[in-house]
């Protein structure tokens, strides 16, 4: 017998927070589910890249297409195309439409993911794979474009990432992602608290922390050449909070009062996190050199 509403996934969730064990996101993802009832629309996982301050809830379903529109712009249209962290599939009909791609292969980490998006995947012409975004199952130089959103602090190691990413690009190829990094580290009780509870909710390894200098020269010491990177905290972290929070307060969220209050005690830990500035949203735009001729 579960608390009501709780899945037994949920309570997996919860008893594993002390050991994810070796594939933590595929933990947290299998427990979050298909119908996560916190997300800003239904089968979208991004926080979304916001025109107001999240205060008006008609905006959350053209946020979360807004953003990943935005990342995938800066692909080469027509080409093969590689989504690392694809979530429920909500995001490849976005992709397909914006880049009008030769073929497009998304990976997730999580079967029960892609069993989700299943028909979305179909829908977008795209091809599901389940692997490892830091060991990818691709031959070298087979795409023209990688992108990946919200992901990378999921990855075991981002530097390999990088690199998994550069290999199976084409000269020329562009790399288009976003990323949440730390700013600064946690000074005093507080801020660590809120520190390990985000890490450990959502089944982060401690490198998952990692400024946006870092990040960037992680991704220019895989070869990557042109990096152009943007923090859009304010666009993205801000209203997506405030847009939680009023879902909270006006009990619009649908979920059990019980996951309702773990959900407001994650939030508040969150709010620490943003409003003292030790978190931002980057996104990045890189390209692989082309061949020396």
């Amino acid at each position: 017998m579960t608390p009501r509403g709780w899945t037994r996934a949920n309570l997996r969730h919860v008893l594993a927070m002390l050991r994810y064990g070796a594939n933590p996101a595929a933990t947290v993802y299998d427990s979050i589910g298909p119908d996560f009832f916190l997300a800003l629309a239904p089968g979208w996982l991004n926080l979304g890249l916001w025109e107001g301050d999240g205060g008006d809830p008609s905006e959350a379903p053209v946020a979360v297409r807004r953003l990943v529109e935005r990342i995938a712009a800066a692909l080469p249209g027509g080409g093969d195309v590689l989504d690392v962290g694809n979530g429920l599939a909500a995001q490849d009909l976005v992709i397909a439409a914006t880049v009008r791609p030769r073929s497009l292969t998304a990976v997730n980490i999580t079967w029960s993911q892609l069993e989700a998006g299943r028909d979305r995947l179909r829908e977008a012409g795209a091809r599901g794979v389940c692997a490892d975004a830091c060991d990818l199952p691709f031959a070298d130089v087979s795409f023209d474009g990688v992108i990946s959103v919200e992901a990378a602090f999921h990855f075991p190691s981002r530097e390999r990432f990088f690199r998994e990413a550069f290999r199976v690009l084409r000269p020329g190829g562009v790399l288009a992602m976003s990323d949440l990094p730390t700013v600064r580290l946690p000074q005093g009780p507080r801020e660590a608290l809120a520190a390990v509870a985000m890490l450990r909710g959502w089944g982060l390894r401690p490198a998952a922390a990692a400024s946006p200098g870092t990040i960037v020269a992680t991704a220019a010491g895989a070869g990557f050449v042109d990096i152009r990177s943007e923090l859009v905290g304010d666009r993205v972290v801000a209203p997506a909070l405030r847009f939680v929070r009023d879902r909270l307060d006006a009990g619009r969220d649908g979920g059990p009062r019980t996951l309702g209050l773990a959900a407001r005690a994650m939030l508040s830990q969150a709010d620490v996190l943003w409003e003292r500035g030790l978190l931002d949203y980057l996104l990045l735009e890189a390209r692989k050199p082309e061949r020396k001729s």
